[in-house]
């Protein structure tokens, strides 16, 4: 049995299934690589036969891990994937399952069939809840400012130049493009208020293959926002977001999807807020903001509203199954209640957190409450483009949270108990965990879920994973990929089951 459990317990109570090693069968062929959908000669996975015949789908042989649920992590030995041309899992078939064989066969037949070798391992595709597409240029830039300074002096200006269509163009193809390539298949955009270059993201993620929320922002106040950066009314802000919703509705092909974005309470008027909240009941899409991120945005929320920033963006219909607030850290118990009810859920950015937000985010606690909790690079508040780094970060974060920092206290008195996480929950939340907060089919290798995948190559030459035979088992291999992957250890990406990224040999 490919699937043949063997239970233990790891911290938290975390269920590791693993299954027996097989090795995949040596089919005689050469290997292959595939950019944009095309073939092409490479090493790593092995495509059998170059004669294409529509019908079959794509079917993959591989080892393959996945985390369902954020306590377990199921690791499946030598399994046939069989994807239907609408990108759709069909089948997840192990050794001697019935059908197998056939499929197998008719995949080699129709030129179908990719193998993927041990070491190298599938891991679903990793889902970004919260990017700020237009500060790509700024990353690593201007992280000693507190954040109403970095967003006046560096981050406002930096997108003030995004009406230049040719500058957008060229910065934000290179932001995908780098995305896809560090394994991140499911992206969450902000853009900037300028609506032909919100498009332009748009369009270039539908070219380069990326499932993609969009959100062009929104943002009117004048005592938050600079003259120079400023939407001319709320009308003019809520009328862009609403041809913007248009837009994808019919270019975006159901991956590319718009996402309504109040860039957060600060930066919006009250008349703009409520605008948006109507957009959202009357099409129903995706919301994005910023959410208790900070004290300063806290308190500057209380002062003005005299309530919780989850409180007055619900107010305004702000809050529902398919809003992302980011950050969050400062929520109180109330506020995660509201979170819970509405079905919304929280992007948690940890590497962001350190330079702006004063605080740990209470990731346990949150997850205990049942609140849909995803990660976020949150590029370029976050200093990095690697979800895998951000899934290390969680980890950090929450024992750090645990353990305490200051030295001063007791160790009784200087943490949080029982906030700890393990790498297999940070590994559920930047995959499973990010799209259901998406509400997406995505996240999973099981039937009925999009073949969104990346391949893993623990021997990459300049990669930081470290592999020791007899020593390390797939599952060490994933712990250590967390911990370690660098974006050579990314051989190849998949969408919808067609390739959109390879690691040039």
């Amino acid at each position: 049995m490919a699937r043949a459990v063997h239970d233990r317990r790891i911290s938290h109570g975390g269920t590791l299934l693993s299954s027996h090693r097989h090795t995949i069968p040596d089919l005689g062929v050469s290997s292959w690589a595939i950019v944009c959908g095309r073939s092409r000669t490479a090493r790593g996975a092995v495509k059998v036969s170059s004669d294409n015949k529509a019908g079959v789908g794509q079917v993959f042989s591989a080892t393959c891990l996945h985390a369902p649920r954020r306590d377990v992590l199921e690791v499946m030995d030598d399994v046939v994937i069989h994807v239907g041309e609408d990108g759709f899992i069909r089948e997840v078939l192990d050794p001697g399952a019935p059908g197998r064989d056939a499929l197998v066969d008719a995949a080699r037949q129709a030129g179908s069939l990719s193998v993927i070798r041990s070491p190298r391992f599938l891991i679903p595709g990793l889902v970004d809840l919260h990017i700020h597409a237009p500060q790509w240029p700024q990353l690593g830039k201007a992280l000693h400012l507190p954040l109403e300074d970095w967003l006046q002096q560096a981050t406002f200006p930096l997108e003030s130049r995004y009406s230049d269509v040719v500058f957008a163009t060229a910065t934000y193809r290179s932001l995908v493009s780098t995305l896809l390539a560090n394994g991140t298949t499911t992206a969450v955009y902000f853009a900037t208020l300028h609506d032909e270059s919100t498009r332009v993201l748009a369009d270039i993620c539908i070219e380069l293959g990326q499932r993609a929320l969009v959100g062009r922002v929104a943002m009117d106040h004048p005592g938050e926002c600079p003259d120079f950066y400023r939407d001319e009314s709320s009308d003019a802000a809520v009328r862009g977001t609403d041809d913007l919703i248009a837009y994808l509705a019919r270019v975006g092909k159901g991956r590319v999807l718009p996402a309504i974005t109040p860039r957060f309470i600060p930066s919006c008027t009250d008349e703009l807020l409520a605008g948006l909240g109507e957009l959202a009941a009357q099409h129903g899409c995706h919301i994005q903001t910023h959410c208790s991120e900070s004290d300063w945005e806290h308190d500057h929320v209380l002062a003005r509203m005299g309530r919780s920033d989850a409180e007055a963006l619900h107010e305004f219909g702000l809050v529902g199954r398919h809003s992302v607030l980011a950050h969050a850290n400062l929520l109180g118990d109330s506020d995660m209640d509201l979170i819970k009810q509405q079905g919304a859920g929280v992007a948690h950015c940890p590497l962001s957190n350190i330079y702006f937000s004063s605080a740990v985010f209470p990731l346990r606690r949150a997850l205990e409450k049942g609140l849909h909790v995803g990660l976020g690079t949150d590029i370029s508040g976050g200093p990095s483009a690697s979800m895998f780094e951000t899934c290390k970060h969680t980890v950090h974060s929450a024992r750090m949270l645990e353990l305490g920092v200051n030295a001063r206290l007791s160790a009784d008195e200087r943490g949080v108990p029982n906030s700890r996480i393990d790498f297999i929950e940070a590994f559920h939340l930047a995959t499973a965990g990010g799209a259901v907060v998406l509400d997406l089919p995505v996240g999973r290798f099981e039937p009925g879920y999009r073949f969104d995948a990346v391949q893993i190559d623990p021997d990459a030459v300049d990669g930081g994973i470290l592999r020791f035979d007899g020593l390390d088992s797939t599952e060490d291999l994933l712990q250590k990929t967390i911990y370690g992957a660098t974006r050579s250890n990314i051989a190849a990406v998949w969408v919808d089951g067609q390739a959109v990224a390879e690691r040039a040999d």
